[in-house]
């Protein structure tokens, strides 16, 4: 097996990608961005990438939402939650904050961190990197000149950086969740804890339109667990939704509710039923049970031998 993520060796990607089971033997093929990793799956030079979607307190990654609702053949077969903490990592000669003048990481992580790096070095200089991982590597390279990185313990470790300040995050239990991305396939088989992710367009703006959408879930207790709206870059007003919906395709009200979704939307973009990795069973009305719908099918099927 081949996998992609977001390297170099040692970003939060690469320990999301490392909770996959396998992945620790498998070959790991770093990608510069989330275009080229998921370029890379289409292509068939791996098996999967994994990339971020979302972060507890910075929310949505839009990079990875944009790139793979415009991409096609893709499907997501795992998400993985990763707690994130920061260290800030330094030269060697440099012994105290005092020293420190500019702050290389990445933007994301910047955004995280920024209170901390105001609050006990309020002079530094922000330089964006391409991730944190590149940014702590920068340290050992002579032709680059940030003193400081804010970067993963485990990269730190790996490259046996100097570490100045442990725990620089502002936000303590802060989490990333990151998917698997294949090209299609059999999807997983439903645990009872599960989520579908969803790219929704607006089929047209006009009042209720969103309404209309979200009550095909509402009205078969299908409960979103994120939302999100996106520009699809073809003019001012024009969207489209990123959803995850508790559940599985294979369970009856959400096939249901992606029925009368698709009914609306014609476009509507499946992405994937997959296993949730927080664990959480949704809380499910009877009347919108399994059995429920097969009852009510069944009934409305005898009333049709009537014709």
């Amino acid at each position: 097996m081949r996998y992609a993520y977001l390297g170099p060796s040692g970003t939060f990607t690469e320990a999301a990608l490392l909770q996959v089971p396998g992945a620790d033997e498998a070959e790991r093929v770093p990608a510069a961005n989330v275009n080229e990793a998921l370029a890379l799956v289409l292509e068939g030079s791996v098996d999967g990438a994994m990339v971020p979607i979302e972060n507890s307190v910075e929310g949505g990654v839009s990079a990875t939402l944009d790139a793979i609702a415009r991409a096609d053949h893709l499907q997501i077969m795992r998400e993985v939650l990763v707690p994130i903490t920061f260290v800030l990592a330094v030269r060697e000669d440099i012994d105290a904050l005092e020293q420190v003048t500019q702050i290389s990481t990445h933007s994301v992580a910047w955004a995280q961190c920024r209170g901390w790096v105001q609050a006990n070095i309020p002079g530094a200089e922000f330089i964006q990197g391409s991730s944190t991982a590149a940014a702590a590597v920068g340290l050992q390279d002579p032709e680059q000149h940030h003193q400081a990185a804010i970067c993963s313990p485990l990269v730190a470790h790996d490259r046996n950086l100097k570490v100045l300040v442990e725990g620089v995050e502002d936000n303590l239990g802060a989490v990333t969740r990151f998917f698997l991305v294949t090209r299609p396939g059999p999807l997983p088989a439903p645990t009872g804890v599960d989520k579908t992710t969803l790219i929704v367009p607006l089929p047209e703006d006009k009042p209720g339109a969103l309404m209309a959408l979200l009550e095909q879930f509402a009205a078969r207790g299908v409960n979103l667990s994120r939302i999100e709206s996106r520009p699809t870059g073809t003019g001012l007003g024009s969207y489209f939704f990123s959803v995850d919906i508790d559940g599985h395709l294979a369970e009856e009200r959400v096939a249901a509710a992606l029925t009368g979704l698709h009914r609306l939307c014609p476009d509507l973009k499946f992405l994937g039923s997959y296993n949730a990795a927080e664990g959480i069973t949704p809380s499910i009305d009877s009347h919108n049970s399994n059995e429920a719908f097969i009852r009510a099918r069944e009934w409305v099927g005898q009333l049709l031998h009537r014709l």
